[in-house]
C-alpha cells in the first residue's frame, strides 16, 4: 500500500519549487494564486531570495507547505495513496493533498499558524535541541526531573528510535543537554531554531490559531490521516480539526504514526516536498518499507 509523507519546517531550500512552476501549468496557477493570497511575492523568495530571507517563520513554512502540496498534486495521476501523514507543519500539507481542506483554505491556515507561532516566539523565547542515541524513556524522565525544578522542557519530536527533540527555555534545555550527555547521549545539539515548537511555550499561538481552525470548512478525507498528536488515523473531520489546534503544543509522534501506518498495510512510502528528511526517519523506523521522494 502506498503512503504519502509531507515534511516540515527546516527542510526549506533557495530555489525550491521553480523547476515546477517553470515546467507546470497547475504548478504556476497555484504558486500565482499563493502569491495573490498572502499579499507579497513568496515566489520571489523561494525561487531566487537569500537562506536568510526563506528562514524567516513567515515565509519557512508557507514555502514548505507550497513546495509540498504542489508537487503532490502534479504528480502522475495514477499515484493513488491509502493513507498521508504530515510532520508538523506537513500535516497541513497532508490535510489539503487528502482533500480534508482546500488549496486556498490551507494556506490561510498556515500563514495564520507562521504568525502567531512567530509571535508567540517572541513573547516566550525558548529553543530545542537534538537528542541522539538515547531511549524516549531516559529523554522523558530527564525533561521531567529538569521541569520539576520549574522549567520548560518537554520531548516535542519522537522522530525515530535513537532521535528525539527536546523543546522549552533555553536554559532549562542546556540543563536538560548536560544531564542527557551524562546519562549517555551520543549527542544533545542545540537546534538553530526561532523558538520552542510543540511545547507549553506556544500556548499563545495555539490559541490564536484556534479560532482560525474553528472557522474554517474541513470536509472528510479521501483516506484517513494518522495525525501527530497520537500517531493514529483520522477521516471525522471534527476530530482533524480539534487534533490539529492541540498539535501546537503536544508532541509530534512520528515514531508511532509510521509504525501504525505500516501496521495498517503501508509498505512504500513517497515524501513529497523539499528534502529527504522523512525518507531517513521512516528508513530508521523501518527496514523493510521503501522510501522515495518528489520534489
Amino acid at each position: 500500500m502506498k503512503a504519502l509523507v509531507f515534511p516540515g519546517q527546516g527542510s526549506q531550500f533557495v530555489g525550491m519549487g521553480k523547476e515546477l512552476y517553470d515546467n507546470n501549468a497547475l504548478a504556476k496557477e497555484l504558486f500565482d494564486k499563493a502569491d495573490e493570497i498572502l499579499g507579497f511575492k513568496i515566489t520571489s523568495i523561494m525561487f531566487d531570495g537569500t537562506d536568510e530571507q526563506l528562514k524567516e517563520t513567515r515565509v519557512t513554512q508557507p514555502a514548505v507547505f507550497l513546495h509540498s502540496v504542489i508537487s503532490a498534486l502534479c504528480m502522475d495521476d495514477d499515484v493513488k495513496a491509502s493513507m498521508m501523514a504530515g510532520h508538523s507543519l506537513g500535516e497541513f500539507s497532508a490535510l489539503v493533498v487528502a482533500g480534508a481542506l482546500n488549496f486556498e483554505d490551507g494556506l490561510r491556515l498556515v500563514a495564520a499558524r507562521a504568525n502567531a507561532m512567530q509571535k508567540a516566539c517572541e513573547a516566550n523565547p525558548g529553543t530545542m535541541a537534538a537528542i541522539i542515541g538515547l531511549s524516549d524513556e531516559v529523554v522523558e524522565k530527564v525533561c521531567a526531573e529538569v521541569s520539576n525544578g520549574g522549567k520548560v522542557v518537554v520531548a516535542a519530536n519522537y522522530n525515530c528510535p535513537g532521535q528525539l527533540v527536546i523543546s522549552g527555555e533555553k536554559d532549562a534545555i542546556m540543563e536538560a543537554c548536560d544531564k542527557l550527555k551524562e546519562a549517555g547521549a551520543k549527542r544533545a545539539l542545540p537546534l538553530k531554531v526561532g523558538g520552542a515548537f510543540h511545547s507549553p511555550l506556544m500556548q499563545p499561538a495555539k490559541d490564536e490559531l484556534q479560532a482560525a481552525i474553528e472557522n474554517t470548512n474541513f470536509t472528510t478525507p479521501k483516506c484517513p490521516i494518522y495525525q501527530n498528536v497520537d500517531g493514529k488515523p483520522h477521516t471525522d473531520a471534527a476530530e482533524i480539526k480539534n487534533n490539529l489546534i492541540a498539535q501546537l503544543t503536544s508532541s509530534v509522534r512520528w515514531t508511532l504514526s509510521v509504525q501504525n501506518m505500516i501496521a495498517d498495510g503501508a509498505d512504500d512510502f513517497t515524501e513529497c516536498g523539499p528534502g529527504k528528511a522523512l525518507q531517513g526517519m521512516i528508513g530508521r523506523i523501518s527496514k523493510v518499507v521503501s522510501t522515495h521522494g518528489i520534489v
